[in-house]
């Protein structure tokens, strides 16, 4: 944009030598007051508005941290959520660490020009020297702005401080560097006697660097407000106008940053937007320093009701949601708005109804079309037969998987919790029967549909039956298939993995082309199979059919008695055509033994 020049300073530093606390409104010893002077300033919505990143920062002040390919993830969905126009404009990372270099690496490798990756640093000239062996374009700079930091955390006064932070920014521009200057807990500082000054001469070192210099407005302790009338410093509204309008600060350098002390973490950020800034500063389902920032998810529903913008792919905020549940474990409350599991599932008996005539009586928007959420229902008295039946299929984890057929009305266990639900009733129930009492009458009456503590042992004992295999399929003394070369190696394998029961080696025409492998005093018991011919047997067939790995099915050796499963191994040339199958039936039992021991480099980790 077009620098604005400044003739003279209209925003002197006002010096004084006592701080400012402002005790009227933020008396600590009481709940902070909320003083009004009537003032209200009109709404500067500007042209273009966007969202910009702190879960990598703030974020992971309030949690464990993100491991760094968990980082790289997170980042890809959110730039699949902005998409190319950069409605998610920036992320902000921590620098200090080895992992959070790791990480930006990781999120530099993408190459996507959205978010943009910008640093985070004291002000302070060793910290600039990290940004500038990054190679970033941007980094925020902590410059805090009240009297309580100044005065009493800092131990200092207006004018030093000041010139502190514009010294800072000073080498920045000096090297091309975007600095953007944070001005932490502005809604307790001076906004015309230090923050304006700080700001005019902010402007003036744009103008001389034709570098924009950013300024983003830290509501540190989430003081802000939006009601019409109420005075600065915790005055939303005001703020904006104040730097906007007042001093004539370019909206698309200006950002909002907030938190939720006081519940008001998003009305705030909007209201922000409506009054002058561009950016909206925001963490993915909130995360941040003590009660969290303002939850980006949030702020891009907020978008596409400001805007009208219809582009924007909303159901990556489902996949983001799922993210975290699944691969994060992090806890997201079952109804948080927009990604808690029971977010648009609704309780009341007189709602469900409602909801079965028509969602959008009950429903806040086309959530499955949107957010590929389907509207869910509790199961009330009117909910019959066929109502159970569409909650199971909605909420069983198996079914909703594709791991499981859904079930009708007429199952037979259905009529068990129908009759259950309309005793219920009749005793006097008035709200809608909670999730957990139907998972635990379906378990009880439908136990098919949920998977069992064998299922679970059972599929882990695979997931290690299938590296092992692999490992074995992987060894360069199989290259050649000469016997001679793979006798040694292979009788080895079997001698030190007590869950091999028998392990060879068969040709593309079925037939072996080495001997038998099998546990000590075993290899009798399979003298019959050296001959036979493999054509017709499913692990054989299925391996030249695909060209891929195949695992039976749990069953029990007709030559040992034991439960085993077979693992068809491809052995491909450098063409990729399978020129032999490895056959290896393993011991179930010897596998269910290695979850806990297998070192990761054979097993690799679990998923």
């Amino acid at each position: 944009m077009e620098l604005m020049k400044h003739k003279t300073p209209h925003f002197p530093l006002l010096e004084t030598d006592e701080p400012e606390l402002y005790r009227d409104q933020f008396p600590f010893e009481a709940v902070p007051r909320i003083r009004f002077d009537g003032v209200e300033v009109p709404v500067n919505l500007p042209g273009d508005i966007w969202i910009t990143d702190t879960t990598f920062r703030d974020g992971q002040q309030s949690r464990p941290p993100y491991t760094p390919e968990q980082i790289a993830h997170i980042y890809n969905l959110m730039h699949r959520l902005g998409g190319e126009k950069g409605l998610i404009r920036q992320t902000e990372f921590f620098i200090y660490s080895e992992k959070d270099r790791e990480a930006l690496a990781l999120c530099q490798a993408q190459n996507h020009r959205y978010p943009e990756i910008t640093s985070w640093i004291r002000a302070d000239s060793g910290d600039f020297q990290l940004v500038k062996s990054l190679g970033l374009k941007e980094t925020g700079i902590l410059t805090s702005v009240s009297d309580y930091h100044i005065f009493l955390k800092l131990k200092s006064n207006r004018a030093k401080i000041m010139d502190q932070y514009l010294g800072i920014v000073k080498e920045c521009l000096a090297e091309g560097i975007v600095p953007r200057c944070h001005f932490e807990d502005i809604t307790r500082a001076d906004i015309h006697g230090f923050c304006l000054p700080l700001a005019e001469e902010l402007l003036k070192l744009a103008q001389e660097s034709k570098i924009p210099v950013k300024v983003r407005l830290c509501d540190t302790m989430g003081y802000g407000v939006t009601y019409p009338g109420a005075v600065l410093p915790r005055s939303v509204p005001r703020m904006a106008h104040a730097f906007r309008t007042e001093l004539g600060y370019p909206a698309e350098w200006l950002e909002w940053h907030g938190h939720n002390d006081f519940h008001k973490v998003h009305v705030n950020a909007a209201t922000a937007w409506l009054y002058g800034c561009s950016a909206n500063n925001a963490s993915l389902l909130g995360y941040g320093e003590r009660t969290g920032n303002p939850p980006l998810e949030a702020a891009v529903i907020e978008y596409a009701s400001l805007t009208g913008d219809d582009s924007i792919d909303l159901t990556v905020i489902t996949e983001i949601a799922d993210y975290f549940r699944n691969e994060v474990e992090a806890n997201i409350p079952a109804n948080y708005p927009f990604v808690g599991e029971d977010f648009n599932t609704t309780r009341a008996g007189i709602h469900a109804d409602g909801i079965l005539k028509n969602q959008e009586i009950y429903n806040i928007f086309d959530t499955e079309r949107l957010l590929n959420r389907p509207i869910r229902t509790m199961v009330t008295d009117k909910s019959g037969y066929a109502g159970i039946a569409r909650w199971l299929n909605e909420n069983v984890p198996l079914i909703r998987q594709g791991k499981r057929a859904e079930v009708t009305k007429r199952h037979p266990g259905i009529k068990y919790i129908v009759t259950w639900v309309e005793e219920e009733y009749r005793g006097g129930r008035t709200t809608a029967i909670s999730a957990d009492e139907l998972m635990a009458y379906a378990r009880r009456y439908l136990p098919g549909l949920f998977e069992s503590d064998f299922d679970r042992v059972k599929e882990e004992a695979i997931r290690i039956a299938s590296a092992l295999a692999e490992s074995v399929a992987d060894a360069p003394e199989l290259a050649n298939l000469e016997p001679s070369e793979m006798d040694e190696y292979l009788e080895a394998i079997v001698k030190r993995e007590g869950s091999i029961q028998l392990l060879a080696i068969t040709n593309t025409e079925g037939q072996r082309i080495n001997q038998i492998y099998a546990q000590h005093g075993e290899k009798a018991l399979f003298r019959n199979l050296l001959t036979k011919d493999f054509k017709e047997s499913q692990w054989f067939a299925e391996v030249l059919r695909t060209g891929e790995p195949y695992f039976s099915h749990l069953f029990f050796s007709k030559y040992t008695d034991r439960l085993i499963l077979t693992a068809g191994m491809p052995l491909k040339a450098k063409d990729g055509t399978v020129r032999a199958v490895i056959d290896i039936d393993f011991r179930f039992d010897e596998l269910v033994k290695l979850i806990n021991d297998l070192p990761e480099g054979i097993a690799g980790e679990k998923e």
